[in-house]
């Protein structure tokens, strides 16, 4: 059964397919049946530019459980990030600091 859950977003930056590396406009987060891993339904990201192209795509499969593993990394790697940028820009952030 598929499971119809796909979240379409706008993506800045660069991904690698092969040796080459080229500017992405979208990213697309789903989640369905695994279409290479080994797996049955998986956390698909895909990172495309649909205008250069189906070859303009870097993709993964992931479980649900690394998914959220990943997605709390994430968290604290934007948290940090954000309160570096507060830093630099003198604007005196209060880090939160979480249990890992």
């Amino acid at each position: 059964m598929c499971t119809s859950i796909v979240e379409v977003t706008r993506a800045e930056g660069m991904a690698k397919r092969g040796d080459e590396w080229f500017p992405l406009s979208q990213a697309v987060v789903a989640y369905d049946h695994a279409r290479h891993a080994p797996l049955g339904d998986v956390i698909t990201l895909d990172f495309v530019n649909p205008a250069l192209g189906a070859g303009a795509r870097a993709g993964v499969e992931l479980t649900l459980e690394t998914a959220k593993e990943l997605r709390a990394a994430l968290d604290r790697a934007i948290e940090a990030a954000d309160y570096e940028e507060a830093e630099v820009r003198g604007k005196g952030a209060v880090r939160l600091v979480h249990a890992a």
